[in-house]
């Protein structure tokens, strides 16, 4: 999974372009079911996809993005920087230190066979679905605000497919693929064409949970029965510029990035907020 996983503001502040996100690796990888439960937590993972889509900043401007307490913010960036998804940045004043993303996702072994390290995945996983709920929610609310172009260009959508697991991998790395060399204009700001905008694409495939024998048959569920289904695939549209928070979880910055589900692999980029961009 990916998310720019986890962030989120609240605030009209838009991401600076003379500043891009200063990300010393493209993936931060979790091994320890410490770290990932620590990494689980709401608070951090918006504050984390802040920094990603945002840039460098203070505990206290990331409190006044994601309307937590300044010690708050402090305490858990502290948190996070002891598991090596943020660190210090160069600048700041007295004790006003910035703080910056280390990466600009965030990965985790798709499977363990060590029960601690795969309740410790899954409530990560489930974290982030409920901020792509909010991030979603926000974006679809504010959609009619955007030109017409954009509203036309943005789609929630999903498919039921039958194929083998490899086949699934398959999928989602062609989609990496896809996506990845627009991954450049985060920070290269000159390679962005006129136009652009800061838009966020969340994406899940996995297999259709077995239906009883009360259930709907697997042949006559609807596509676009989520709820029966069990399954979605999901484009996001791009959040507006309404002053609001973004994904990056749930209060804070706006959608930033693609969130692929990587084969082998969860990944979770950061989640801007639509309430912080």
């Amino acid at each position: 999974m990916s998310e720019r996983d986890e962030g989120a503001t609240q605030g009209s502040e838009q991401p600076d372009a003379s500043h891009p996100p200063q990300h010393t690796a493209r993936a931060t990888r979790l091994t320890d079911a410490r770290a990932l439960r620590a990494y689980a937590h709401p608070t951090r993972m918006r504050l984390v996809g802040l920094l990603r889509a945002q840039g460098p900043r203070t505990a206290t401007q990331a409190a006044g993005l994601i309307s937590e307490s300044v010690a708050s913010c402090s305490y858990h960036l502290r948190i996070l920087a002891k598991y090596g998804l943020v660190e210090t940045a160069a600048g700041g004043r007295g004790r006003e230190k910035p703080w910056r993303a280390t990466a600009r996702l965030t990965e985790w072994p798709a499977h363990s066979s060590e029960p601690a390290m795969a309740d410790a995945a899954e409530a990560v996983e489930l974290a982030a679905v409920e901020r792509y709920s909010e991030l979603l929610s926000a974006a679809i609310e504010a959609r009619r605000t955007l030109p017409r172009d954009w509203q036309e260009a943005g789609r929630i959508s999903d498919v039921l497919l039958y194929l083998t697991a490899s086949e699934l991998s398959a999928v989602q790395q062609q989609i990496d693929a896809l996506l990845r060399p627009f991954e450049v204009r985060e920070a290269r700001p000159d390679s962005r064409p006129s136009g652009a905008r800061l838009v966020q694409v969340i994406r899940a495939g996995y297999p259709v949970p077995q239906v009883t024998a009360s259930g709907p048959a697997p042949e006559t569920a609807h596509a676009t029965d989520v709820a029966t289904t069990g399954s979605a695939a999901v484009e996001a549209t791009p959040t507006a510029d309404s002053g609001g928070p973004r994904l990056d979880d749930s209060a804070g910055t706006k959608p930033a990035e693609a969130s692929p589900v990587a084969t082998g692999t969860a990944a979770v980029s950061d989640i801007p907020d639509p309430e912080g961009a």
